[in-house]
């Protein structure tokens, strides 16, 4: 944003700081206008054609965007994805293990990435994993959804679970 001696245009359409147009005036009148209520002229609409500024007091006009910008970053929440590895010979105990884990990171609002290992020629079981898999999303069904189908990926098959939407 350009301010004061900064904006280039010769004319420009002047908003007071209580949201009034004052209407279209040169550049200098609209400065002479800023610095008698001793604020700045900052130019909002630089595409406009004439461009549009307003009377403000720009310390604090950025001092409140730097507040929002603040307050909107708290309220965001990351989401991180946690990884389940298992590989196509697992227990059934440890497979409970697994699947209990990757319902714990769903509960408390991470993705899962579930993935399968294959090692030497286990690739050609790729039907027991594709099954491992959705065994798993369906006894986790309740908290979560399937956001990528298992897919086969070089020597892994992967998919991917999101916490489910109330």
């Amino acid at each position: 944003m350009r301010i004061n001696s900064e904006i280039r245009a010769r004319d420009v359409r002047v908003i007071s700081p209580e949201g009034e147009q004052l209407g279209v005036m040169s550049i200098r009148d609209a400065l002479n206008a800023a610095m008698e209520r001793e604020l700045d002229l900052v130019e909002v609409a630089p595409n406009a054609r004439p461009p549009v500024c307003r009377i403000m007091d720009y310390g604090k006009y950025r001092y409140e965007q730097t507040k929002q910008k603040r307050e909107a970053k708290k309220k965001q929440k990351v989401v991180t994805v946690k990884e389940v590895r298992m590989t196509p010979k697992i227990e059934e105990h440890d497979f409970q293990v697994k699947t209990r884990n990757a319902e714990r990171f769903l509960k408390d609002g991470h993705k899962v990435k579930v993935s399968v290992r294959f090692r030497g020629r286990e690739v050609v079981h790729s039907d027991l994993a594709r099954g491992m898999l959705l065994d798993m999303a369906e006894q986790i069904g309740q908290v979560a959804s399937i956001e990528r189908q298992p897919l086969v990926e070089g020597r892994q098959m992967i998919m991917m679970l999101a916490p489910r939407q109330e």
